[in-house]
């Protein structure tokens, strides 16, 4: 992986003079989840008022030690006065109750006068409803508005702030708590400018020191890089993690999989016999289902080879969608279980010279959508995770140019690590995060592409 000199520089002594003095790029380095880390929100968490907000006050005191309100009392909070209180390291809002347009004032007068009173690494949460869920179409285009404002709020956010949009359907608001505690907590540190729907769910997480205990999960191309965080992270919330690859990784899957207490897997996911293979190795079922095996075969299609496009689709879009039929349709895959697939945000943008890439990991977000209907009816969610930059061998090698230019194009100023990926997946793993599927969840710190 490799090393972000600028970020280095950029956060020395004489390198936040420099940088300061010439008008360059001042990103910083992002809080991210550390082992024994007890409280999603270390810091001061502010609660608006607000009827969704209400439900939040049910648990605000276990996100935080230093609880904040604005405009309604909430128990063991302290009110806010802008420019009186402490720094704030985390914000909801609640916007669910707009729906005429002078009602938009409301995020002005909210927001300007704290954007200053936020810490480093700042979390901000927006509560709203989807437009779809409403039959006044006024209310609906107001709602709309709030994305509007939402996603742009995320870029002019400093010092590695974030900033989320969160719709919540009537039913949900017993899903908020999960949601809460990956997208105000450093779990979600290079996600940004994001929409994501809440829906009821009927499961929930019983012990959020291990949100995924008792549960089985398979990661495919599990060996190394992003596979191997994602194994990692779902080993530390407390899964049982079988993992897969091509036998050519065979020595290094295995030491992870004893290092992890998992069981390793090689199989060729391409195989006509693969899924029968799953479904043999997998007597006892499955929970959690992860499509992270993916190649790139890179030309520009003046000058692709049959070979390149062919293998690129089979790997990363005919295989999962193969696989996860066979063992929904077996019922290795049990109920309530999650679905996680692989995309990219050149699968939402597309790229000059992966146009089969592009193809393939757009036609995993298709698999998503297409699929959540027919899978609700046993609760399982199936959702797509779209990586924008991440630090990683392949970026790496990339020509340096390139690799600047994908680092700076985002709200964050910076590249991903495979943590940040793997903490996205562990979050939709979890029993509650069935309140999303059928949706995208970048993880790109706001990147352009894709936009």
């Amino acid at each position: 992986m490799s090393s972000d000199r600028y970020i280095d520089f950029a956060n020395s002594d004489i390198g936040r003079r420099l940088v300061g003095a010439i008008g360059l790029p001042k990103p910083v380095r992002l809080e991210r989840w550390q082992a024994g880390r007890l409280r999603p929100v270390e810091g001061t968490l502010l609660i608006s008022a607000g009827p969704l907000a209400d439900h939040v006050r049910l648990f605000a005191q276990r996100l935080t030690d230093s609880l904040y309100s604005f405009g309604s009392e909430i128990p063991g909070a302290t009110h806010w006065v802008a420019d009186q209180g402490p720094k704030l390291k985390a914000v909801v809002f609640d916007a669910s109750t707009f729906t005429r347009v002078d009602h938009l004032k409301q995020l002005r007068e909210f927001f300007q006068p704290l954007l200053r009173s936020l810490d480093s690494s700042a979390h901000v949460l927006i509560l709203g409803h989807a437009p779809a869920s409403l039959k006044d179409p006024v209310a609906a285009a107001t709602q709309q508005a709030i994305e509007g404002f939402s996603r742009s709020l995320a870029k002019e956010m400093r010092n590695g702030g974030t900033v989320q949009l969160l719709q919540v359907d009537n039913g949900a608001e017993e899903q908020l708590e999960g949601a809460f505690r990956f997208f105000l907590s450093p779990k979600s540190a290079f996600i940004s400018g994001q929409v994501i729907r809440l829906r009821r769910c009927a499961t929930e997480v019983q012990d959020w020191s291990r949100p995924l205990a008792g549960r089985k999960a398979l990661v495919t191309g599990a060996a190394r890089g992003i596979g191997a965080a994602i194994a990692e992270t779902l080993a530390r919330d407390g899964a049982e993690v079988v993992l897969l690859d091509v036998p050519q990784a065979r020595a290094d899957l295995e030491a992870l999989a004893a290092r992890l207490g998992g069981r390793a897997l090689t199989v060729d996911i391409c195989a006509e016999d693969a899924a029968s293979q799953l479904i043999e190795h997998l007597p006892d079922g499955l929970d959690i289902l992860v499509h992270n095996a993916g190649i790139t075969r890179d030309k520009t299609l003046a000058n692709m080879s049959a070979d390149f496009w062919d293998s690129v689709l089979a790997v990363n879009f005919n295989a999962p969608q193969v696989l996860t039929q066979a063992l929904v349709d077996s019922g290795t895959l049990r109920d309530n279980a999650r679905v996680i697939l692989m995309s990219s945000t050149t699968g939402l943008a597309g790229n000059r010279g992966q146009t089969n890439y592009a193809a393939s990991k757009a036609g995993l977000i298709g698999l998503a959508r297409a699929m959540a209907p027919s899978l609700h009816e046993r609760g399982i969610s199936i959702n797509a995770v779209a990586p924008g930059f991440i630090e990683t061998k392949m970026t790496a090698a990339m020509p340096f140019a390139l690799r600047e230019a994908g680092r700076r194009m985002s709200s964050l100023g910076q590249g991903g690590l495979p943590q940040d990926v793997a903490e996205a997946v562990a979050w939709l793993a979890q029993p509650g995060s069935g309140a999303v599927s059928g949706q995208v969840l970048r993880v790109c710190g706001q990147s352009v592409v894709g936009a």
